[in-house]
């Protein structure tokens, strides 16, 4: 599955969006190519006049010459200004576009991302990113410049003689058919070639991490394969737009070259059978020939607009899809409240990844405030997915999952957020200090509410706040990257916090001793720990049994013992007993 593509009328109004948020600045930019596309008519203007004035001898070359050296000057001047006001027009949107792409990238839930995979994420981080920034940075520059530039000659070439604006006009069907050909087809043959680079990305990324299970397996020539078709594809995306490209370029040359001729033909035609004045003629063929520049650019930016187009439409589609914890506005602001205290409610839950196979089956389960529940079972059993129903990252089949009585999945994100926390095996390092990596669970930190988190879970005292982290800096062990994941547990002070396997990482009286000092610091939360180490479920107020898919034992710790069940089954097992008894300890 890859991420959603936004469609043309989607990227149409963001861009029209745009625009209009920085309107003074376009409107400035827009201004000053208008007045350098102005000056740009004078010098043609002035020879044709030239011509006509030497014919009858009344010429001054000098101030022709001067008069067209000042309205030169005047256009490299305005067009300067033109493109610098461009320019950081330009900048400006592309930050926005890129601080509106990090925040929906930081929006997407998890269970979108493990359904598209790192590969079209990274692609549209990177090659996206780059694509829109140079169509930005001088595509769009560029075309502006250039239309203009067409527009106005166009328009002086009617006021010098419309008599002569016919010729120019012979290609204008051509390029109108060629011109919509290639428009119909581009945008679908840029996004195929960007999805392309998604499947290379996603492709190498899996080989790379699992180089040692490829080593093991010897499925050397199966990836191999799969990198091979991956590249094949591309090189038919990229076959298919260098097709399009070598149909509108080669006509576009053609035809835009026989208005010069024609133009003069029909200008000296007409002059001799005194339809037009030799100045007019000569300052036809003159735009005539200046409408040429404009096109020859216009058309090469035309083609990387098209780029920049998908790849604009592929950042777009960077959002929350259907599944996405958070309901439109108008819902969120009605379930707004204060949900701290409310109990968390699963009814008649089931959940696939896949139509037609249900990982979990009609579950009904409801957690107290306060209470400790701990969820054991076999591995497959669908722990670690009820766990992320719970947290709200997936939508459940049918039945809801409700805190306080409202919807998870109807909560705005942010909110949601902050209510429940799901704290997992897997934890990043950010590249900055252990302090700027704290912080990111509470911005507004203290430094002793820093110190005082990392002296619950027991962190290192030889790396201090100030110490660098991630690349460049200290490489964390698994161990204390767990350690640091639970320190941000602690400063986020969440409501309810689903544990899975939060400590398998520690080695187990390093995870016991963290356990009891979380217990205390988490006094009056609700914590549902998925458990792989029984002691965690012997000290939780209830403990839920979880065989394929269905809770199928529930209750007290002692009381699951006494009763002999699967529960009292893995208790003896876990301490090496034949017979399970009721038991103490841990």
């Amino acid at each position: 599955m890859s991420l959603p593509v936004a469609s043309a009328k989607e990227v149409r109004a963001h861009t029209a969006g745009l625009l209009v948020r920085h309107r003074r600045q376009f409107l400035a930019a827009l201004g000053l190519h208008c007045l350098a596309a102005a000056a740009a008519l004078v010098p043609p203007w002035q020879l044709g006049d030239l011509v006509h004035r030497m014919r009858d001898g009344s010429a001054d070359v000098a101030a022709t010459v001067l008069v067209i050296l000042a309205f030169i000057t005047a256009q490299a001047a305005l067009l300067r200004c033109a493109v610098l006001a461009a320019s950081r027009l330009g900048e400006t949107i592309l930050a926005e576009l890129r601080e509106d792409f990090v925040a929906r990238i930081l929006r997407l839930p998890l269970s979108t991302v493990l359904r598209a995979g790192t590969g079209d994420l990274v692609t549209r981080t990177s090659l996206d990113v780059a694509g829109l920034s140079y169509a930005v940075r001088w595509a769009v520059p560029e075309a502006v410049t250039a239309l203009l530039a067409l527009v106005f000659t166009l328009v002086a070439l009617v006021l010098a003689s419309p008599l002569l604006v016919l010729p120019c006009l012979l290609p204008v069907p051509a390029l109108w058919v060629i011109a919509r050909w290639y428009l119909a087809r581009a945008r679908d043959g840029y996004l195929r070639a960007g999805a392309s680079y998604s499947r290379i990305t996603e492709g190498l990324t899996e080989t790379v991490e699992g180089a040692r299970t490829i080593e093991a397996l010897g499925v050397h020539r199966r990836r191999i394969d799969r990198t091979d078709q991956d590249i094949e594809g591309s090189y038919r995306a990229e076959r298919y737009t260098l097709g399009l490209r070598t149909v509108l370029f080669p006509a576009a040359e053609i035809s835009y070259m026989f208005p010069v001729a024609a133009t003069l033909v029909t200008g000296g035609l007409l002059h001799a059978h005194g339809q037009v004045s030799l100045a007019a003629a000569t300052t036809a063929v003159l735009y005539t020939q200046q409408l040429v520049d404009p096109l020859d650019r216009l058309l090469p930016w035309l083609n990387e607009l098209q780029a920049g187009g998908a790849s604009l439409a592929r950042l777009l589609g960077v959002r929350a899809p259907d599944d996405t914890p958070g309901p439109p506005p108008e819902r969120a602001l009605a379930v707004r409240g204060p949900l701290r205290g409310g109990r968390l409610v699963m009814s008649g839950v089931s959940f696939s990844y896949r139509d037609g196979r249900d990982v979990l089956r009609d579950i009904g389960l409801v957690v107290e405030p306060g209470e400790r529940l701990a969820i054991v079972g076999p591995s497959g059993a669908g722990k670690s997915t009820l766990g992320r129903l719970l947290a709200g990252i997936h939508r459940p089949r049918t039945g809801s999952v409700a805190i306080g009585g409202v919807p998870v999945t109807d909560l705005p994100l942010e909110e949601l957020r902050g209510e429940i926390a799901l704290v997992t095996q897997e934890h990043h390092v950010f590249r900055g200090t252990l302090r700027e990596n704290l912080v990111f669970a509470k911005p507004s930190a203290t430094d002793a509410e820093t110190a005082a988190a990392l002296k619950i879970v027991d962190w290192p005292g030889e790396f201090g706040l100030d110490t660098p982290l991630g690349p460049g800096g200290v490489d964390l062990p698994p161990a204390q990257a767990q350690q640091l994941a639970l320190a941000r547990l602690v400063l986020a002070d969440p409501h309810t916090l689903v544990l899975d396997e939060a400590t398998s990482l520690l080695d187990p009286r390093t995870a016991r001793r963290l356990e009891r000092s979380l217990a205390a610091v988490l006094a009056d939360r609700t914590v549902i720990a998925i458990a792989h180490r029984l002691h965690t479920a012997h000290d939780a107020d209830r403990v839920a049994v979880m065989e394929e898919g269905r809770i199928t034992e529930i209750g007290p710790h002692d009381e699951l013992v006494a009763a002999g069940g699967t529960y009292a089954a893995l208790w003896a097992s876990w301490h090496g007993t034949d017979r399970p008894g009721p038991q103490r300890g841990g």
